[in-house]
């Protein structure tokens, strides 16, 4: 269903001019959930957690001798703020018991996010928030739920020839939406809309776009008018391939086009509220939304057609193959021809809208369970902030001290670095056998274990406690340097150790293209009703870009949106991070229910992941080198050179195509050989 591969279209290649398109840039998202608790409980937990702040800055700021929080003692200071504000939202939870199934997603943005409520709006059977960063122009969360039913029994009840609900309600908080989605989402909460805003005069040509090439994909005979705004709604993706099969019912893409001063926030129906931000809390803006589907060129040409959107890049089956589990995807978006003069301007910027969409290859992982569980749809949506390791430490923080919040994937500890004989020989100009004899002495003490990983939190003193007496400074700045090795080729002294140390502490994925740097992490799923079920997630992400010097002028070249691509190391990562959860997870349930031999299957299963990603790191790396120095080689016209680069990339992916079908055929000699009862 996925078609031919597409080839990498980069924003720098002489593609020819698209058609004059509508302007659009990011608007909203919005999600249809469960149940909402009254907008006065929200707001009492608000008001507790902007106290908890104000209270407590001794135990929340990093100091000197202390990365993040002081979580013992914000523990007591959040159990101590109970007598003046009861517990609203939370409960008492004890934090060691927390679980991401089950949780309230407006709740886990308030507390680990510092977002607060900004807008709300209620019909006579559906109520919806808006929630959002502190930056007005950034993210904005419309979440809507039935007053009485949950998804499930709206999904599970036949479906019913329900009339529009009578009065002014605005026909995108009907409750017909949320039954409809249910129906066609296995009755599961989502992320069921994603809303962009319309330059004036733009949606008609949308709706004329969508009425002459995708007639099917009109979610009504035309577009809703309401007073300040206008509204064209539209299914997303085709059941099958384009224009052959009949439209997916469940995920709508939505074009608002807004009056100046409309007397509304976010979309017709929703009022502002009155919201106070911590002094902690940080601005977020959209990045970019990714979908699951089954024909991903069908949606990429859609898209073309109606939009003008173009290819970016293409991530291929080697660079996303997780043992068995294969999948293709292509970034896509606009072209709004912008360069922006700071980090600032790239940070708020809404303009450049790309939309990531994969495809399976293979009847097996995350996104193969995902079609076949849910649905086409939305797998997650990622949200661009200005200090990435700051907000990941508060999340953790926070959820350690409330119970409440987020948690993040784990990521091996081997993507980070490790410390061998070998690279310490290497790196510090001394003799193997020394090196050797340096590493077995870490081990005796277990500061390195025996997969070569460091301890975190091992200090400096500790290591050179532990080492043979003699060792220089400089050797011993390499040893200390193993707990992050790989993010030091990658980076060097652009950071510093206690950077360095957060971003490994809080399993933050790192990537460089060019001279620009990418962080990114993704949350556990969010939206979850049961262990085990597949879900949207969130990511976030922090751009930086390159301040280099045009020669010509002798300023700082103009930043492109998009700086630091989208993490080509980090795509297998997160594939082969989800499917080493899963196994480590169906690990401790074998453990727990005594069964050795099924444990030792999923243990096998943990290993063979974790070895793809130590082997694939190195060749993913030289992939984006080449995929950046082919870039750069076309911006400036040297073709030659372009050719050059095209072709190391060429061989790199070849190389990596190889190593993933080694790992393919190990994983599925361990399926084939899987004890009973795995």
């Amino acid at each position: 269903a996925a078609g031919a591969p597409r080839r990498r279209v980069a924003r720098f290649s002489e593609a020819p001019a698209p058609p004059a398109m509508a302007t659009v840039s990011f608007s909203h998202v919005h999600m249809y959930v469960d149940s909402l608790r009254e907008l006065e409980d929200y707001k009492k937990l608000e008001a507790k957690l902007n106290t908890f702040v104000d209270s407590s800055h001794a135990v929340l700021e990093t100091t000197s001798s202390r990365v993040g929080a002081d979580v013992v003692g914000g523990r007591a200071a959040w159990l101590e703020l109970a007598s003046a504000h009861g517990d609203p939202c939370t409960g008492v939870v004890d934090p060691a018991a927390w679980t991401g199934q089950m949780q309230d997603v407006v709740e886990q943005m308030l507390v680990a996010l510092g977002w607060r409520i900004t807008g709300s709006g209620q019909t006579a059977e559906t109520r919806s928030l808006v929630v959002t960063s502190k930056a007005e122009s950034g993210v904005k969360f419309v979440i809507t739920a039935h007053g009485k039913q949950t998804m499930q029994e709206l999904g599970d009840a036949l479906p019913a020839k329900r009339q529009k609900t009578a009065g002014d309600a605005p026909d995108h908080f009907d409750v017909r939406h949320l039954e409809r989605f249910a129906q066609h989402q296995a009755s599961r909460q989502g992320i069921a809309v994603l809303g962009f805003s319309v330059a004036k005069g733009g949606l008609d040509n949308i709706y004329q776009k969508y009425k002459t090439l995708h007639p099917k994909l009109l979610a009504s005979d035309e577009p809703r008018q309401y007073p300040g705004a206008k509204i064209l709604e539209v299914y997303a993706y085709y059941k099958g391939e384009k224009g052959t099969s009949e439209a997916d019912h469940g995920t709508l893409l939505r074009f608002i086009e807004s009056d100046a001063g409309a007397d509304f926030w976010v979309l017709p129906g929703l009022k502002r509220t009155a919201a106070t931000f911590d002094t902690m809390a940080t601005p977020a803006y959209c990045d970019h939304w990714v979908s699951n589907v089954v024909s991903r060129t069908g949606f990429l040409d859609t898209l073309e057609d109606t939009l003008g959107f173009t290819p970016k890049v293409d991530f291929n089956a080697g660079v996303v193959a997780a043992g068995e589990a294969q999948i293709e995807s292509t970034v896509t978006g606009n072209d709004p021809n912008k360069r922006l003069e700071d980090e600032v301007a790239v940070l708020m910027d809404q303009s450049q809208v790309y939309l990531p969409i994969n495809n399976a290859l293979s009847e097996v992982g995350h996104v193969h369970l995902y079609l076949k569980e849910i649905g086409q749809g939305v797998q997650h949506i990622a949200s661009r902030v200005r200090d990435l390791p700051a907000l990941v430490q508060r999340a953790n923080d926070y959820r350690k001290m409330t119970g409440a919040g987020v948690s993040f994937l784990s990521i091996p500890r081997s993507y980070y670095g490790s410390l061998t004989a070998k690279k310490l020989s290497q790196d510090s100009k001394i003799d193997f056998a020394e090196a050797q004899k340096y590493v077995e002495a870490l081990k005796k003490v277990g500061i390195l274990d025996n997969s070569d990983i460091m301890d975190l939190d091992a200090t400096r003193e500790k290591v050179a406690a532990a080492l043979p007496a003699g060792v220089g400074a400089g050797t011993l700045d390499w040893v200390m340097r193993g707990r992050y090795s790989n993010m030091y080729m990658l980076l060097g002294d652009h950071l510093s150790e206690a950077s360095y140390l957060k971003i490994v502490s809080n399993n933050i994925l790192v990537d460089v293209q060019g001279d620009d740097l990418l962080m990114q992490i993704f949350t556990s799923t969010v939206l979850q009703r049961a262990a085990g079920q597949e879900a949207p997630f969130l990511e976030f992400i922090q751009r930086v870009c390159s301040e280099k010097q045009d020669p010509a002028t002798g300023k700082p070249r103009a930043m492109k949106p998009g700086c630091g691509g989208f993490g080509i190391r980090n795509f297998l990562t997160l594939f082969l991070s989800i499917e080493v959860s899963k196994a480590t997870k169906a690990r401790g349930n074998a453990e727990a229910a005594g069964n050795a031999k099924v444990a030792e299957y999923y243990g096998s299963m943990v290993e063979a992941f974790t070895a793809q990603l130590d082997e694939s790191n190195p060749v993913l790396t030289a992939i984006s080198d080449a995929m950046t120095l082919e870039g750069e080689a076309l911006e400036r016209g040297d073709k030659a050179e372009a050719t050059k680069h095209e072709a190391a990339k060429n061989k790199g992916q070849e190389d990596l195509q190889t190593v993933s079908t080694k790992y393919k055929n190990l994983m599925k000699s361990l399926r084939e050989s899987a004890p009973q009862g795995a």
